[in-house]
């Protein structure tokens, strides 16, 4: 399960390296990205929403509005909630603080809508089956998944990864399940790597 605190990044999803953040043209309080996105879920039917970051939570369980607004090292935001009888979840790390992340969220899921709108139900169903929430990744050790040396260059992590994930990715005919651990083994060995 999602926490809130600390950011629980969804199984799959790529991160941003902090060097390639760029901060948003659209300038917005926490507040105002908060209720944005709450409307606009809200809108959609949304249920059991959660919102997770880094940045330290209040008593009431909202984070403190200064985290939320500052530059910090991992800014990332994940928002999870279900749609009917669907998981979902969708998150941001490419601005430098976690409410422009989070704003950006509440743009994106205002275009879904918007699709909705205009009459796409089905359009938008099928959009959003790609924010599914993915099923957690095997157990097996990130070089047996990526058919790589435990001791496998960088450069040797991110080939292996591009030509398992070409192969059997979901767009190509491939497994939402077997995608997640391919990605889940390229992101442990960068971890491990400090990459």
């Amino acid at each position: 399960m999602p926490t809130a605190f600390p950011l629980s990044w969804p199984e799959g999803w790529p991160r941003t390296l902090a060097s390639q953040r760029s901060t948003s043209r659209f300038r917005t309080r926490y507040a105002d990205a908060y209720d944005n996105l709450v409307r606009q879920l809200t809108l959609m039917g949304a249920t059991q929403v959660v919102i997770s970051s880094n940045a330290p939570l209040r008593r009431d369980g909202r984070p403190y509005t200064e985290a939320m607004e500052d530059d910090i090292a991992d800014p990332g935001v994940a928002v999870y909630f279900r749609v009917g009888r669907d998981d979902r979840a969708m998150a941001r790390d490419g601005h430098p603080t976690p409410a422009e992340n989070l704003h950006a969220i509440g743009h994106v899921i205002e275009a879904l809508r918007s699709i909705e709108r205009h009459g796409g139900s089905f359009m938008m169903r099928r959009a959003f089956s790609g924010f599914a929430a993915l099923p957690a990744p095997a157990s097996r050790p990130w070089h047996e998944v990526l058919g790589v040396s435990p001791t496998a260059s960088t450069a040797e992590v991110r080939e292996a990864h591009r030509t398992l994930i070409a192969r059997h990715h979901p767009d190509n005919g491939g497994s939402v399940d077997v995608a997640a651990e391919i990605n889940a083994a390229r992101d442990a060995a960068l971890k491990e790597r400090g990459a």
